[in-house]
């Protein structure tokens, strides 16, 4: 354990043209062998660093040695249950190492593991298991009892193991695991390439319910180097991972760039602004994984002893708000930001490595002819770019909004970077946009409006469709509708995000057209019962009429605008009172409360 808890050395921060350089030639060395997948990585760091620490928690530490064997044994499981090629086993585990052990052995033994999402019960938990129709699920027993809301909605054959504590009537994987030996040269692997899947994690897109997103072997590892030269990781770092590891960012990026450089990654197991400083000094830290809103909550804690007794040298992440980062950046003197974009199924990568306030990035020009996207002018009203009288669309100019498209790559060596779509083909070809700028060609909606300055860096301005974030989740509008109306007395319910003071993304508000008289109390327990925290809507406005588009679809854009002003409609608008519990009336006084930011949900 004195080994695994030795501290790093402090790294100094690369020039921006060099990170380009090295990622480059990374994932260039990578690509040419497209066989050997991050469970082979591994295997040699374990050969290489052996004791050095690899993966670090409270619950469990692995070294390099450990984490391939536990790996192995993950790999061998998968083996003896005859888990094929392409097969998937789901998985509901907390943050912690062994997450990590789990999937990488069980996609090396040719498995597909995919993530699903801690937060979610019932018809939305069964939803994400069912597009997917994995053979076996791995339940953490904390969230058994979250899982048996969603089982009896769950189809197929599904063979079910426990992780942890037992839970009639399921088998324990942890305890099958103890009579496995790690695999050997005797037992045969599937030969894997780039090309086969490893795994699938949820998004929510541009619309309607979580899509599994696919993630192939390549993909991973050429994140895993790409991230690696790009913030030049080194054996002396360590990488501080409290994002969800159901997520890629958490569960992927920020542990594969790190251990492929020989560094260490403390895994927690949720954020925490009031001991996340602590946890970086305790443990050393050298680097931490953020989103936007954490660094604003950072940003608002009140001062303590350790926010400038840390060694960190780059934070890396995104959603950084241009009014948070330079304020953030002084007061913690964290030397370097690291703002980048990008989607779990791929299309477009946008990277600041010149640390440019408020970018999420630019494009080199000796990369602009292969991965440069294109921003066209966009209609917010249809949801569609715009068209010109030839039907190709119309491309934006310097600092003019619109939505972002991404040239479509079938390169392999490129699996960083290419569209690899979703696990239901429609949801894959509703991301594909034709005949943009010349007859066959294709390009991939990323479904967020940007703009590009005269000096080439980009800039996020918001996100279109179905689609708002908030609290670090994607929200499907058209999810949370469904559950709306699914409550007795309610007719129609369009939902969308609203801004409010002091946090970023949108928060949820529904409007809802009722059936006579409606029991807002127990709307409320309804949705409680049905969404986690992030999805509920913090407003309910009670329309009795909704305005209806050309194309007989419901308007948004009128109550988005209004968004929760009381004095911008004659309907009834209630706010989910935080400190109550209660739907409560929203009058002028607690407008005024919430819009200054005294109201925080």
């Amino acid at each position: 354990m004195t080994k695994l808890m030795d501290a790093p050395q402090q790294v100094a921060a690369a020039k921006p043209g060099h990170a380009w350089l090295r990622a480059l030639e990374l994932t260039a060395a990578s690509a040419r062998t497209p066989h050997r997948l991050l469970f082979d990585v591994i295997e040699e760091l374990a050969s290489r660093c052996g004791d050095a620490a690899a993966l670090l928690s409270d619950r469990e530490c692995f070294d390099f040695r450990g984490l391939y064997k536990r790996a192995s044994l993950y790999c061998c499981w998968a083996l003896e249950q005859g888990i094929g090629r392409g097969e998937v086993v789901g998985l509901l585990m907390t943050n912690r190492p062994e997450y990590f052990a789990l999937w990488v052995g069980i996609t090396a033994a040719g498995g597909i593991v995919a993530l699903l999402n801690t937060n979610l019960v019932g018809a939305s938990l069964a939803h994400c298991i069912n597009v997917v129709r994995p053979k076996h699920i791995i339940v953490e027993d904390e969230f058994a009892e979250s899982f048996g809301t969603a089982l009896p909605e769950v189809s197929g054959e599904t063979e079910i193991w426990i992780h942890g504590a037992d839970v009639a009537p399921f088998r324990r994987i942890d305890t099958c695991l103890e009579s496995l030996a790690p695999i050997s040269d005797s037992m045969e692997r599937p030969r894997l390439s780039f090309e086969d899947l490893a795994l699938y994690i949820y998004t929510s897109g541009t619309s309607g319910l979580p899509k599994a997103a696919r993630l192939s072997h390549g993909r991973i590892l050429q994140w895993a180097y790409w991230f690696a030269g790009m913030l030049d990781i080194r054996g002396e770092d360590r990488m501080y991972d409290c994002l969800p590891m159901y997520h890629s960012i958490g569960g992927v990026l920020a542990p594969a760039a790190t251990l492929v450089s020989g560094g260490s990654v403390v895994v927690r197991d949720r954020f925490s602004a009031g001991r996340f400083w602590n946890d970086v000094v305790q443990w050393d830290c050298t680097m931490f994984q953020y989103i936007g809103e954490f660094c604003r909550y950072l940003y608002h804690t009140a001062p303590s002893q350790d926010e400038r007794a840390h060694r960190i040298r780059v934070a890396c992440g995104n959603g950084l708000s241009p009014d948070v980062w330079r304020p953030f950046q002084e007061r913690f003197q964290i030397p370097k930001i690291f703002e980048f974009y990008a989607s779990t199924e791929g299309g477009l990568s946008l990277f600041n490595a010149e640390g440019e306030v408020g970018s999420i990035g630019r494009v080199p020009p000796y990369l602009a002819h292969r991965v440069a996207p294109a921003i066209v002018k966009f209609d917010p009203e249809k949801g569609e770019p715009i068209r010109n009288e030839e039907g190709f669309c119309i491309k934006c100019l310097p600092d003019e909004p619109g939505e972002a498209l991404a040239p479509m790559l079938q390169d392999p060596s490129q699996a960083g970077t290419r569209f690899e779509g979703y696990s239901d083909s429609q949801a894959t070809d509703g991301k594909l946009l034709r005949d943009v700028f010349k007859t066959g060609d294709v390009w991939v909606r990323t479904g967020d409006l940007m703009r590009r300055d005269g000096r080439g860096f980009y800039y996020f301005v918001d996100r279109v469709g179905e689609t708002f974030r908030w609290k670090g989740e994607n929200v499907a509008t058209t999810e949370v509708a469904n559950v709306i109306s699914s409550f007795p007395g309610v007719q129609h319910a369009i939902v969308y995000g609203v801004r409010v003071a002091g946090a970023e993304g949108r928060v949820g508000m529904a409007a809802i057209s009722p059936e006579g008289e409606l029991n807002l109390s127990a709307l409320r327990e309804h949705l409680v019962r049905r969404l986690p925290t992030y999805a509920r809507p913090a407003f309910i406005r009670i329309a009795n009429d909704f305005a209806i588009t050309g194309t007989f679809k419901y308007s948004k854009s009128d109550l988005v605008k209004q968004s929760y002003d009381p004095e911008g409609t004659s309907d009834a608008i209630y706010f989910d009172n935080p400190q109550t519990q209660t739907l409560q009336p929203l009058d002028r006084n607690w407008y005024a409360r919430i819009h200054a930011g005294e109201i925080r949900f």
